[in-house]
């Protein structure tokens, strides 16, 4: 007869829930439309072009080896990426935990209890007992508790599809983790090599301007030369070798700063970047592809999307609770005040049947949760729409950065030519008598800062392209890049 009544309630549970089945409550999410534009605002130019190709491994146009193994290292130690893996693995575990919230729980007991009842309690108190009545006694139980919840109006379905969609948001954020890492390691890189390449042009300058000292004490001596030329060419010297310093800062900054990107101690590295090597060239050719692909590669972007999903299904989540709660609950165990007969026939107990709670007034406590999620989802819709707007004004602004240095560094090409151009003649008429010093020591000034100025700006083509490479999203597509999947069990 109990397992007669077992399976009616089993049929009847399936039944309801194959009729309710599509019933889940709250909204189902919807992709939003970026409005991405067709075409870049920014004009392509300088080897800039409007290619589909993706800006994958793209610190490998470099053509740098050491760049190259740094970043490799980096991936593997670096402590920010550790960390969003360690965040990644969490939201895994919940998305897990969510999932086995659809399953029934099932709790095993087991106890031995001694117990002494009060001699004045109502009933017994109230009849005639022999002296020997147990009000002191021994009860040993054992048994298993079974509870399933039955998720008729998708409170639980929509609450696995948040897990889902903030697990899809960790692995973006440990993607654009990653981007950050990669456009990091390479940026303190190009500034290692622009302070080495800048530090060669004050040390070469400086061994110029000693020997211009030397020849200007020998004019001296001949009464050729005064001693206000002599003064003059020892203030240039000397301002060349106060510039010593900064860029000495500047190495050993981005030496510290790659090691701690490495995640190693800061002076781990110097001794393995001490050698002076050129500023990375840039390739003739770099593809931007357009903005809509732009919005598909960005991590930032889609984890913003993610986060609208996962807040989107929090609204049904917070919902469900306006409905009734089913569970079908059971236990079954054996229960003796002796440990002989704890496990006969007769001591063994059982419970089965189905529960339905409903909340019926709650002062409004539950519209509050709806209204407060509705307005938590509305500020992730806006917070993805200004991600879209940030990721395009990043990339036209890195597209215009890049372009724009290239037309400066081909302008300080022509100024550096044509000051040792000047040089040269200006050296020559001196030697002669033709010129004043001043005029020598004017042509000296314009080439050391336009040397300079031009060793700057290869730094900068290189970093604006590093720049353009983060903004266009690419990296973390052939580094370790994760795709989870979202479906329920």
């Amino acid at each position: 007869m109990a397992r007669k009544r077992i399976l009616e309630l089993r049929v009847a549970a399936c039944i309801v829930i194959s009729m309710l089945g599509g019933c889940v409550v709250g909204p189902d999410y919807q992709a939003v439309d970026p409005h991405a534009p067709d075409a870049w605002t920014s004009p392509l130019e300088h080897g800039l072009n409007g290619s589909g190709a993706r800006p994958a491994a793209w610190w490998t146009v470099f053509n740098d080896s050491e760049l190259d193994t740094l970043i490799q290292r980096a991936e593997k130690s670096n402590p920010d990426l550790l960390v969003a893996e360690a965040h990644l693995r969490q939201a895994r575990a919940f998305r897990a935990a969510s999932a086995a919230d659809f399953g029934p729980t099932v709790d095993a007991t087991a106890s031995a209890l001694k117990q002494l009842q009060s001699q004045n309690q109502p009933l017994i108190g109230a009849l005639p007992l022999p002296p020997d009545f147990p009000f002191e006694y021994k009860v040993y139980q054992a048994g298993f508790d079974a509870s399933w919840e039955i998720d008729l109006f998708g409170g639980k379905q929509r609450a696995l599809e948040a897990a889902d969609a903030e697990w899809q948001s960790a692995v973006e954020a440990r993607n654009d983790a990653l981007v950050s890492l990669l456009a990091e390691v390479a940026r303190n890189y190009v500034e290692l090599r622009g302070a080495q390449q800048r530090l060669e042009i004050v040390r070469r300058n400086l061994a110029l301007q000693k020997e211009t000292i030397e020849l200007i004490n020998a004019r001296l001596n001949g009464g050729i030369a005064t001693d206000l030329d002599l003064h003059r060419a020892q203030a240039l010297e000397a301002t060349m070798r106060a510039d010593l310093a900064p860029q000495e800062t500047s190495l050993r900054v981005s030496m510290y700063g790659l090691a701690t990107l490495l995640g190693q101690n800061p002076g781990d590295l110097v001794t393995e970047l001490a050698p002076v090597i050129a500023v990375p060239s840039v390739p003739p050719q770099v593809p931007v592809g357009l903005p809509s692909t732009l919005l598909q590669r960005r991590p930032d972007v889609r984890r913003a999307e993610r986060q609208l999903a996962a807040e989107t299904a929090r609204i049904g989540v917070a919902k469900s609770d306006w409905f009734p709660k089913f569970s079908l609950t059971g236990d079954v165990g054996y229960e003796s005040v002796s440990t002989g007969k704890w496990f006969e026939p007769s001591s063994r107990f059982w419970s089965f049947g189905p529960s339905f709670q409903w909340r019926i007034v709650d002062f409004g406590r539950v519209k509050a949760e709806v209204n407060a999620q509705t307005a938590v989802q509305e500020a992730a819709l806006a917070t993805y729409q200004k991600s879209v707007l940030t990721s395009l004004r990043e990339a036209e602004s890195a597209m215009v950065s890049y372009a724009q240095e290239q037309n400066r560094h081909q302008a300080l090409i022509d100024a550096v030519l044509d000051s040792r151009r000047s040089l040269d003649l200006a050296n020559d008429l001196y030697r002669n008598g033709r010129v004043n010093y001043l005029d020598v020591l004017d042509v000296q000034r314009t080439l050391y800062q336009a040397d300079d100025q031009l060793a700057a700006s290869d730094q900068a083509v290189a970093l604006d392209l590093i720049v353009l490479y983060k903004a266009l999203g690419g990296g973390w597509e052939v580094r370790g890049a994760l795709q989870p999947s979202a479906t329920a069990p």
